[in-house]
């Protein structure tokens, strides 16, 4: 059965106020700008939402954020939006910061049902033993700060234990997609695409290419259309640039 929608619109017209978002990409490259722009286009707000980053000022999930659509953030990389800062260090909004391969694992656990495991990554660190600052009070005081997490020793090793995380809907953009929802990412996309995917209990995709079922060779597929919920068409996406840098020339 075909899982297209027509348009991105159509796809989040159920994403209601207070949802929580599993968001795919890595940093500007596969992130799914369509369907972000069609959530700014809607009336939800305080959303919660796990990516890696926010995306920067003026595009991915930084429109959210700019128009104070977003309530609490798990990211791990958040250096590129500067509105992102400002509304952290304001109070305005909560932020978790968690390891890069920590958040990849609570993602992909959260699609496979499991609900928790351990990780050496954080231990001896206020990422295990708490205090981290989630949100700021307008005085720059802490107003909620990490509660801190269990431990175990295994093999003379210790290790924290995370807990997986399940979001409501995810958002992903994918290079080829078929009509039922399987999906191939290009590149660097497939960098939190799959795992945000797995993560969300209605994931909806976003296709520069669709195609039907069967044109996809299932040795190609990243993501099996059982993860999938809806495809919306968007056609080739902008490539933008994170952070332009050039060499300074030879004189």
């Amino acid at each position: 059965m075909s899982k297209v929608v027509n348009t991105a619109a159509e796809a989040v017209a159920d994403i209601a106020s207070g949802s929580r978002l599993a968001v795919g990409g890595f940093g500007l490259c596969g992130i799914p700008d369509a369907l972000i722009a069609a959530i700014a286009d809607g009336d939800a707000t305080d959303l919660e939402v796990f990516s890696n980053n926010c995306g920067v000022d003026d595009y991915g999930l930084g429109i959210l954020l700019r128009a104070h659509r977003i309530a609490r953030v798990t990211a791990s990389y958040v250096g590129e939006n500067k509105e992102f800062a400002r509304q952290y260090l304001a109070g305005e909004l909560e932020v978790e910061l968690t390891p890069q391969g920590t958040l990849a694992e609570r993602l992909r656990a959260g699609g496979t049902g499991i609900p928790a495991f351990y990780t050496p990554a954080g231990v001896g660190t206020p990422i295990a033993e708490g205090g981290l600052p989630w949100r700021y009070n307008p005085d720059g005081s802490i107003a909620v700060a990490s509660p801190p997490k269990a431990t175990a020793v295994f093999g003379g090793r210790t290790y924290v234990l995370e807990e997986a995380i399940t979001a409501d809907f995810a958002l992903v953009h994918a290079d080829y997609g078929d009509t039922e929802g399987n999906l191939v990412f290009n590149k660097t996309a497939m960098n939190f695409n799959p795992l945000a995917a797995m993560a969300g209990r209605i994931t909806i995709a976003q296709v520069e290419n669709l195609v039907e079922p069967g044109d996809i060779d299932p040795a190609h597929v990243h993501l099996p259309g059982v993860f999938v919920a809806r495809v919306v068409h968007t056609g080739p996406q902008e490539k933008r640039i994170e952070k332009r840098t050039v060499s300074g020339g030879t004189k």
